[in-house]
């Protein structure tokens, strides 16, 4: 970009606010954008990975598994084999930040109130290593495809995918999450030099809009937390309306809530928040300079805010419902013993299909808690509230469905897996041309000593096919012919 795009209004509201500060500011606009990657450490730690690429490489400073990337025609982390195995998300540097800030551990629950397309799910999944629970919510349908196929593709085995206006999760989650990360949408700004389409649609009464958006998501997310839980609040826009007042009038109407400092890392360039940019009437306007600001002509990174906020436990925690895993809709009950045993059976064959398929394919056991709708199969995570009434698009972990009496495994049954959980693997590395090949949906010829199988396993049935060591789809091999299972709509193009 030769100069800045953003409309004369923002421009003339930022050089107000920034004062002597707004010609670095304005500067930053002549400036190349920042491209970013995050590895996931669901599939390989960070050492593995930078072992393994030939991307060059600087890390960003405020996450131990963020990088920035140069972006050229051969430096394209979207066209390489490792980003279909799920080894990394490509992700703006800045927007890393509040999933940091969130400091989840593994075995907590955790809520991505505004989940999608699911960057700081997938970054939040990898902090819970397997352990505990991710709620992740959309309240748009389209983009909760986008949010599916991400946690997919990384591997994720614990999520559940919810379709949902958040007012109707504050009964069945009343006071169950550790951690709630609340990514609001926002007016923008902090995007313009990365997204010039914004720039030109954007108008002066976004803030108004976004900010009664906010304000209501906030309100709902403070129902959830446990006390003693952590909430992170960000966005990717100046304004204070949608930044610091937010912050302020939330403090005001939820007096259990406190800031915990976002700035005390050195050297990670954030800068604290602005109480001297609030209107007067907030009773506690001073403490959201405890909040964090992002400015893209203080770091190497897109224009971001985020404040953390704790629940001091002053208040009782509602009593939360008895604990259940999510199951699938009961059976219609039978009309007789003979229609009960029918509906038994048939109640039965898909879960004996997949018994059956697991047996014959992986040398890992599957999850214990399986939750069914109608003919396929989700490994659930246990202790979820229930969830009747409630849009669940993802009840945990697909695993697949079965057909005339046979299981057919799901992509993401083998994103998540581990090479050595399947008995028969195929491994490429990335450089073999085969790799992309086999992403592209070819069937491949392979002779049978390329087949890694454990003893006593033929050769012929489904083969967990692998790149570097990591997972990236199902193929079917006989008689020298391996056949592509890959996703038609995941392929190479």
């Amino acid at each position: 970009m030769t100069g800045p795009v953003a409309p004369d209004a923002f421009l003339q509201r930022m050089e107000c606010l920034l004062g002597a500060e707004y010609s670095a500011f304005l500067a930053s606009y002549g400036e190349e954008r920042l491209y970013g990657l995050r590895v996931n450490t669901l599939k390989l730690p960070v050492e593995r990975f930078l072992e393994l690429t030939r991307l060059k490489l600087n890390p960003v400073p405020w996450t131990d598994t963020g990088f920035y990337y140069e972006y050229d025609e051969t430096n394209r982390p979207g066209k390489h084999p490792h980003y279909h195995a799920g080894l990394y998300y490509i992700q703006e540097p800045s927007a890393m930040a509040p999933a940091e800030l969130l400091e989840v551990q593994p075995g907590e629950a955790v809520l991505d109130l505004c989940a999608a397309p699911g960057g700081k799910t997938t970054q939040l999944a990898a902090k819970l290593q397997g352990q505990g629970v991710i709620v992740a919510n959309d309240v748009h349908p389209d983009r909760v495809k986008a949010l599916v196929k991400n946690i997919e593709l990384c591997g994720i085995r614990n999520a559940v995918v919810l379709n949902e206006d958040p007012e109707r999760l504050t009964g069945p989650f009343a006071g169950f999450f550790d951690k709630i990360l609340i990514d609001a949408p926002c007016s923008g700004e902090g995007m313009f030099r990365k997204e010039e389409d914004m720039a030109k649609a954007w108008q002066p009464d976004w803030v108004d809009k976004y900010a009664a958006m906010q304000r209501v998501l906030l309100r709902q997310a403070a129902q959830m937390l446990k006390p003693g839980g952590r909430l992170v609040y960000s966005t990717c826009t100046f304004s204070p309306e949608e930044n610091e007042a937010m912050i302020a009038g939330f403090l005001d109407e939820h007096p259990a809530f406190e800031v915990v400092p976002a700035t005390a890392e050195a050297g990670t360039g954030f800068a604290p928040g602005r109480p001297d940019w609030l209107a007067e009437g907030f009773a506690r306007a001073s403490e959201v300079a405890g909040t964090a600001r992002l400015w893209p002509h203080r770091l190497q990174g897109e224009g971001h805010y985020a404040a953390v906020l704790r629940h001091r436990g002053a208040a009782a925690a509602p009593a939360p419902a008895p604990l259940r895993a999510v199951a699938a809709a009961p059976a219609r009950p039978a009309r007789s013993a003979r229609g009960a045993g029918r509906a038994a059976a048939a109640a039965a064959e898909p879960r004996e299909a997949l018994a059956r398929w697991a047996r014959e394919h992986l040398a890992a056991a599957l999850p214990a808690a399986i939750a069914w709708r109608g003919e396929h199969a989700y490994a659930a995570p246990e202790g979820l509230p229930p969830l009747d009434g409630i849009r669940v698009i993802r009840p945990g972990w697909y695993l697949g469905g079965t057909a005339k009496q046979r299981f057919v495994p799901s992509h993401a049954l083998a994103m998540g897996l581990r090479a050595e959980d399947a008995l028969r693997r195929i491994h490429f590395t990335a450089e073999d041309p085969r790799a992309v090949r086999y992403l592209k949906g070819e069937t491949l010829e392979l002779a049978p000593e390329e087949l890694h199988t454990d003893d006593g396993v033929p050769a012929k049935g489904y083969c967990l096919v692998c790149v570097d060591g990591c997972p990236v789809g199902w193929g079917k091999w006989q008689d020298g012919l391996l056949k592509n299972e890959y996703p038609p709509g995941w392929r190479w193009t």
